[in-house]
């Protein structure tokens, strides 16, 4: 039976989202890949009770995280049934609904009865009463906002969850959404959306200003340009990366000679930092305390405890900043 260490609060950070009560470790265990039909059980309960001997509270799923849809969902309430149960008050756990879930025309999107459906849904598949964080996962163009917002309030009301949050929006549908639920008394607490060192869509979109302005957190997720900011391609392709072994999301045409120029380049300049270039990675999307968590996924557990030491340097000089500028370019 798994006992967690009585030292898991000793070295994480915890960030504030926004002006809200609610805080998040720097670094969040995302359930997106390795916790479907295609993954280990076991490995999945070793990552799991690694994050959180180490501090990780908060683990992030959606309701099509597989594969197949709603597998990793499955998969977690095991390890929440079998032996993280004992610490749900300690835990923040989230889902999201946006993506296609089920055939027919109420399947995915932001419909009232989509999402209110699919909460019911993913709480059954990880015996849950409630989550902590459930997301709308992407913006719907034919829904009005005033529906999807509506149904993330009730999704409060009805003791389902704790806080809503908003993903994959930019900075002026995060505005009309922010007011909407303001209006409803709803406890909108986070943004999540991609950021990394190559990815700066949410500083070009407005959704990095906004969600400050209006005193909401950000979570990033594939901080780590799902994968590419590690040195795990610097010497080929390993056998057991995610391009091999998925395929769907990191495809092998990614990593163009420019693009690995600029990863040696990146990498050199963690290595002068006394950094993996996944650390230095993640310690540059947090750099600024506007975003107050990034989401990792990981294949292993020691990829977990290799990720956590990034929070131990998220100090950038100038020099150090415009050179990782001029390189990702």
């Amino acid at each position: 039976m798994y006992q967690a260490s009585e030292k898991r609060y000793d070295t994480m950070q915890y960030n504030r989202l926004g002006k809200s009560g609610l805080k998040l470790p720097a670094v969040s265990l995302g359930l997106w890949h390795n916790f479907g039909d295609t993954g280990r059980y076991e490995n999945m309960k070793q990552m799991c009770f690694t994050a959180f001997d180490n501090g990780i509270t908060h683990f992030d799923l959606a309701n099509n995280y597989g594969p197949a849809e709603g597998a990793a969902e499955i998969n977690f309430g095991r390890i929440l049934k079998e032996d993280l149960g004992v610490y749900r008050d300690e835990l923040v756990i989230s889902t999201k609904a946006g993506y296609w879930m089920w055939p027919g025309p109420y399947g995915e999107w932001g419909s009232r009865k989509y999402l209110l459906s699919s909460l019911d849904q993913s709480l059954k598949r990880m015996g849950l009463e409630y989550v902590d964080i459930f997301y709308h996962h992407r913006p719907d163009p034919d829904t009005p906002l005033e529906e999807t917002m509506g149904a993330l309030a009730t999704a409060v009301q009805s003791g389902k969850a704790l806080y809503v949050g908003l993903s994959n929006y930019n900075g002026a549908r995060l505005e009309e959404a922010a007011a909407i639920l303001s209006d409803l008394r709803v406890p909108f607490v986070i943004n999540q959306n991609s950021y990394s060192i190559l990815n700066r869509t949410i500083e070009q979109n407005g959704l990095k200003e906004t969600s400050h302005r209006l005193g909401k957190g950000i979570i990033a997720f594939s901080p780590l340009n799902q994968g590419m900011l590690t040195d795990r391609y610097l010497k080929g392709i390993p056998a057991d990366s995610r391009i091999m072994t998925d395929g769907r999301f990191l495809k092998e045409a990614s990593l163009t000679p420019e693009r690995m120029e600029q990863i040696r380049a990146l990498n050199k300049l963690a290595a002068q930092r006394g950094q993996t270039l996944a650390q230095m990675a993640l310690s540059w999307v947090l750099r600024d305390g506007i975003v107050n968590s990034v989401l990792v996924g990981a294949s292993k557990p020691e990829q977990i405890l290799d990720n956590i030491r990034a929070i131990e340097n998220t100090a950038f000089s100038a020099e150090e900043l415009a050179l990782i500028d001029q390189i990702s370019k």
